[in-house]
């Protein structure tokens, strides 16, 4: 299979720039692909002189939300690829070695997992992936202060449950995972419904349907700066308003 890495921009060709570089002269690497979410400001202009035999920069014609800027790219593929395998990352990704890579794809490499991702570091925060949560656990999430303490107690496993080399887990973090182009065919796609959050969780569900596993390597890091595209592009006020929107579609509509 060919090895394809997908980059989600919006309004932050620099953060975009950076990844690029990052990983551009990645062996491992067959080609960059980056999507441009329809930028209201001039990412795409910029991020297109950047464009080699490697990288290719392309534009969704309307923005519909995160999922939909990676369906967009994945379907842009499948005129050129029978099959491949895909990274789909953020922009605000930093990935230190590319051996952290090489292991990621040899576990997809294996045919017995859908979905294969690393530990994510996130400012120090360590995220490992969680459960699939009820919608009761999910309203109790909402309370103010405490909610990253349920979060633990609810939703995420035991610290023990990451003491082997792979773990399965029902939900890994959206900002940065590894599939295939067919896999992805074959559940749906990401659910454009949902314009940001929740789409981690819709995924597990359909995945779980399927009886099809999802794994973390829990010798790779990965290591996110958290928001800092979304933060520049949208406010608290909105990003709440549509994390609610989401959470009630998932919940309604898959839970």
């Amino acid at each position: 299979y060919k090895n394809i890495f997908i980059i989600i921009n919006y309004n932050d060709a620099e953060t975009t720039i950076n990844l690029l570089n990052n990983i551009l002269n990645y062996k491992i690497l067959d080609k960059i692909l980056v999507v441009d979410n329809f930028s209201t400001d001039n990412s795409f202009q910029i991020l297109k002189k950047y464009e080699s035999d490697k990288v290719e920069i392309i534009k969704t014609n309307i923005n519909k939300g995160y999922g939909a800027g990676i369906n967009y790219g994945i379907k842009y593929l499948e005129k050129s690829y029978d099959d491949a395998n895909i990274f789909i990352s953020n922009a605000d990704i930093y990935i230190k070695q590319e051996n952290d890579l090489a292991k990621l794809i040899k576990n997809i490499n294996s045919d017995k997992y859908y979905i294969v991702a690393p530990i994510i570091d996130e400012n120090g925060y360590i995220n490992r992936g969680w459960k699939i949560p009820t919608a009761l656990k999910d309203s109790l999430m909402n309370i103010p202060y405490i909610h990253r303490y349920l979060r633990k107690k609810i939703l995420n496993y035991k610290d023990k449950h990451y003491s082997t080399k792979l773990s399965n887990v029902d939900v890994v973090s959206g900002c940065f995972l590894l599939t295939r182009i067919s896999y992805m065919n074959n559940i749906g796609y990401f659910d454009e419904n949902v314009f940001l959050y929740y789409e981690e969780n819709i995924i597990a569900k359909k995945l779980k349907t399927m009886h099809k596993k999802t794994i973390i390597n829990n010798s790779v890091i990965i290591y996110h700066n958290h928001s800092v595209s979304v933060d520049k592009s949208i406010n608290s006020l909105k990003k709440y308003r549509i994390l609610k929107k989401s959470q009630y579609y998932f919940h309604k509509n898959y839970n």
